[in-house]
């Protein structure tokens, strides 16, 4: 696995995947994300009524925003060099100071093949090399197939928990680095 200098471009690679800053053509990718959703997912995540957020505003969000620069890596196959999805650490500010979140989002197409358990673990790897030493994690209850990734690459859950009365509950999970 290689991975970037820190305080620099971030670029992860594992056997089979290349985590890297987003490029503004692959905001198809991020649109499609954003269709496939659960409707469980709150409104606010998912494409709204008027048709938004828009390629062409998912575009400008990579040009402007670090976010997708620096944080939420694209997580594209190496084989195919298809983009897959995300997978990256963000301060949410749900957190400790000092303690960024992991999120990872695939594309359905891709799911249950190992992906997002691969670039989780390459994420954890720069954290570590970063200098992090804790990270924690959001997930739905209801996401079973995310709460098992969390486990696999380490996460426990805590005894934190935000209850919506509509959407599910949100368990906080930590791991030690």
């Amino acid at each position: 696995m290689t991975i970037g200098v820190p305080g620099s471009e971030v670029a992860l690679e594992t056997s089979r995947l290349l985590l890297r800053p987003w490029r503004v053509a692959e905001a198809v990718v991020q649109r499609e994300l954003w269709t496939e959703r659960d409707p469980r997912v709150p409104p606010h995540r998912r494409i709204d009524a008027d048709g938004h957020p828009t390629v062409e505003e998912l575009e400008n969000s990579i040009r402007n925003d670090e976010l997708w620069s620096t944080g939420l890596l694209a997580v594209e196959r190496k084989a195919t060099r298809d983009v897959i999805g995300y997978c990256g650490l963000v301060d949410s500010g749900r957190g400790s100071a000092g303690e960024p979140e992991l999120a990872f989002e695939l594309l359905r197409r891709v799911w249950c093949q190992g992906y997002a358990t691969e670039a989780a673990l390459a994420v954890l790897e720069w954290a570590t090399a970063s200098g992090y030493g804790r990270l924690w994690a959001t997930v739905w209850d209801w996401n079973t197939a995310s709460r098992r990734v969390l486990a696999k690459v380490g996460f426990t859950e805590t005894e934190r928990r935000e209850v919506d009365a509509v959407y599910g509950t949100t368990l906080f999970t930590t791991k030690q680095l």
